[in-house]
């Protein structure tokens, strides 16, 4: 009996002295979690400062050579002659004005203006037409240097180029080529409209028919013969808005025995 004794309390403080062992395991793992922790965060910390140092390193780097770059350009600049800069302006203007030439060309390629690189600037046509009947084509070569200048073209005389260069061949090219453009279309659908009545209704007309170069001033004779009867009329046409084909005075008179009539329309 006491020998049973013996052996159950020593199995009991066996188990109680493992159990206090893990149990001082347990704590002494935990208290390591706790100091690395800090450890780590501090680690971290380190590395993020080392970082942020690293970037301002750079950033001042960036800077001086930012300041070095503008000092170095500005030195430049003022190391250049009035003459040179003057000259380097020059040349810029003329530059854009060459893109937007050839911009404009690209552009006005379907409504007949076309162009042509040439050794001193460019050759532009102008193909005119009329109720989609293809007509007359003019053409003007510029020379692209400051200013402006037109080296040689075929426009008709009576057709106000010194006037529309002036206004706008310096300042506004694209609007140049297209004032230029609505002239020479409306002159040649004038023309286009003259001649057709010359040789269609020629039956109808008494003598031929009288116009000036420019065709925006037309007069004519025709008779109307209802019931055998001959009535002769006399038609005047005056164009006085030089880019339309249509007139803007119409004055008809009918000369019989002892009639004299007149009639004026305007716009």
């Amino acid at each position: 009996m006491e020998l049973a004794n013996t052996l159950s309390q020593d199995g009991e403080s066996r188990g109680g002295v493992l159990a206090h062992l893990e149990r001082l395991e347990t704590q002494v793992s935990r208290s390591r979690k706790k100091m690395e922790e800090p450890q780590s965060a501090q680690a971290e910390e380190s590395a993020l400062g080392t970082r942020i140092h690293e970037l301002r390193r750079l950033r001042d780097k960036l800077r001086a050579e930012v300041k070095q770059h503008q000092a170095s350009v500005k030195a430049s600049t003022t190391n250049v002659e009035p003459d040179q800069t003057l000259e380097i302006t020059e040349q810029e203007s003329l530059k854009r004005k060459w893109e937007n030439v050839k911009a404009i060309l690209q552009a006005y390629r379907f409504t007949g203006i076309s162009g042509k690189l040439t050794s001193r600037g460019v050759c532009v046509c102008i193909s005119t037409a009329f109720e989609g009947n293809l007509l007359d084509s003019y053409f003007v070569d510029l020379v692209m240097r400051k200013p402006l200048q037109i080296h040689h073209h075929s426009i008709p005389v009576f057709i106000p180029l010194e006037e529309i260069s002036a206004k706008y061949l310096q300042t506004n090219i694209q609007h140049f080529l297209f004032t230029l453009c609505e002239y020479l279309n409306a002159y040649s659908g004038r023309k286009y409209q003259a001649d057709r009545l010359q040789s269609d209704f020629e039956a109808f007309l008494a003598g031929p028919l009288q116009r000036n170069s420019l065709c925006n001033l037309l007069s004519f004779t025709y008779k109307a013969e209802p019931e055998g009867q001959s009535f002769p009329f006399c038609a005047r046409l005056l164009y006085k808005d030089l880019t339309t084909t249509l007139p803007t005075d119409v004055t008809v008179t009918y000369q019989g025995k002892r009639k004299y009539c007149t009639f004026c329309s305007h716009d």
